[in-house]
């Protein structure tokens, strides 16, 4: 029996083993894109205890309490940090089989060189230990990052955000990370919600100008986009149900959209037109600045009325929708593609039976623009297990160029999250690993450096343009 999460946890070959301490353990993070605060990079934010820096905001977490039966104010309620703590340790040791005790484990060995096992009864060690670490200057926001060997991070940020915090960390030549942003212009597309309007005033004051029309916005934001792009942007990312494509005439979009702005509710089909109009618009100005656009989708947001009405969106009440037409987003990137204004695209849906289609259409459109210029992105979220990475590594791989892959992100709000890629890595390495010992691939050591480095790592270095250099 192989003991608990060891220096071959998750190899089970001599090949996978190899794999990973010689090639991919060895390279640094690139983290493309995560929900982490920049103001706490900037300020360097020191965190009191363990449940600050692991519970709070992470609604993985906070699901899984749930489903243990714990009370919502050892959630996200005003119950002291120790009984949180206690809370998510007792839920944890039930855990068997989910990543969320894989990663914490990973976490408490990678940053606390803590290998026992954490539990009801080992909380109070794991509590006292965390907490007296968290009050060193190497657990400080920034070192966390350091420690684990992270060059760049984008961040997730809104069109009208005035980007304060990246200038202010970009200025400081003590902290040698790159942080950029990403653009988000989810509140600018989601015409049906009640607060679009207000939204659009914000965005016009960021703009310095009145949004009035369809094409004031596209042109507020393009001046918005000019300022990301010089603040280093060299990606978008965009939270949808589905990738609809809903063509319409100008004129009538401008139709829909005064309808909006007078306050009356639109149909459906009203919403999908815009927002196939919006997102046709923006991946145009993505090819012309040379950004990555980013789709996330399959998703059905906020499903329990009364958690949503009371803590708000992102706190653990979403789930997988299989209402995900490949159509659409074949028709969508085919639209950008006959301009000449596709821009390269990473597609990634929760559904997992999305993994076949989504290959199958970034083929259609693949060229010489780009190495990979079509991206299926990695197992995202409810996928980000092993089981979840390893079919979406291996339908990648049956349909297209897994060793083009961009690899691994955090998505993630928190500080700690970084030993997922070396969850994700030690998993690439168990796959690659096995086909070799099949002897299903070759065992060329120059062609298995290149593609493990390569997901590692150096792929997305190449793919988003980023000043770094691979490795």
């Amino acid at each position: 029996m192989k003991a608990f999460m060891d220096k071959d946890f998750l190899l089970s070959t001599e090949t996978a083993q190899k794999l990973f301490h010689e090639y991919a353990e060895v390279m640094p993070v690139l983290d493309y894109h995560c929900h982490i605060n920049p103001q706490e990079i900037a300020e360097d934010r020191k965190f009191e205890n363990i449940t600050q820096v692991w519970l709070g905001g992470d609604h993985y977490k906070w699901r899984a309490m749930r489903s243990n039966g714990v009370e919502e104010r050892y959630i996200t309620g005003d119950a002291p940090d120790r009984e949180k703590f206690q809370k998510w340790a007792e839920t944890l040791e039930l855990a068997v089989g989910n990543p969320l005790f894989h990663w914490s484990h990973l976490e408490l060995q990678r940053f606390f060189d803590y290998h026992g096992v954490l539990n009801g009864e080992t909380a109070e060690e794991v509590w006292n230990l965390c907490n007296a670490k968290l009050q060193e200057e190497g657990f400080r926001a920034r070192n966390l990052i350091r420690r684990s060997a992270v060059t760049l991070i984008c961040t997730t940020d809104d069109p009208a955000d005035d980007l304060r915090w990246h200038k202010q960390i970009a200025e400081d030549t003590s902290f040698e990370v790159k942080v950029l942003p990403a653009w988000r212009p989810d509140k600018a597309m989601n015409i049906e919600k009640p607060d679009y309007t207000e939204y659009l005033k914000k965005l016009g004051e960021a703009a310095e100008m009145t949004i009035a029309s369809f094409a004031d916005l596209k042109e507020a934001l393009k001046k918005r986009m000019a300022f990301f792009d010089e603040m280093g942007c060299k990606a978008s990312d965009h939270g949808l149900e589905y990738m609809m494509h809903v063509p319409e005439t100008e004129e009538n979009l401008e139709k829909i959209f005064s309808k909006r702005l007078s306050g009356e509710a639109l149909t459906k089909e009203e919403e999908l037109k815009f927002k196939t109009a919006f997102m046709v618009f923006v991946g145009q100005q993505y090819a012309r600045l040379g950004w990555v656009m980013q789709l996330h989708y399959g998703c059905k947001r906020d499903n329990n009325t009364a958690m949503y009405q009371k803590l708000g969106p992102d706190t653990g009440f979403d789930c997988i929708n299989n209402h995900t037409p490949s159509a659409q987003l074949a028709d969508f990137l085919d639209e950008l593609a006959m301009g000449d204004s596709l821009p390269k695209t990473i597609v990634y849906s929760l559904n997992p039976n999305d993994d076949e289609s989504i290959g199958t259409i970034i083929g259609c459109f693949q060229n010489s623009d780009a190495v990979g210029k079509i991206q299926q992105g990695s197992g995202w979220w409810f996928n980000d297990n092993k089981t979840g990475m390893m079919k979406q590594m291996t339908s990648l791989a049956n349909l297209g160029l897994l060793g083009n892959f961009v690899g691994m992100l955090t998505d993630s709000r928190s500080f700690l999250s970084y030993p997922r890629h070396e969850y994700f890595r030690r998993i690439l390495c168990e796959l690659v690993g096995g086909w070799v010992e099949n002897g299903e691939f070759p065992y060329e050591e120059r062609m298995l450096k290149r593609l493990i480095q390569g997901i590692s790592y150096n792929n997305a270095v190449r793919y988003f343009g980023f000043p770094l250099e691979q490795k």
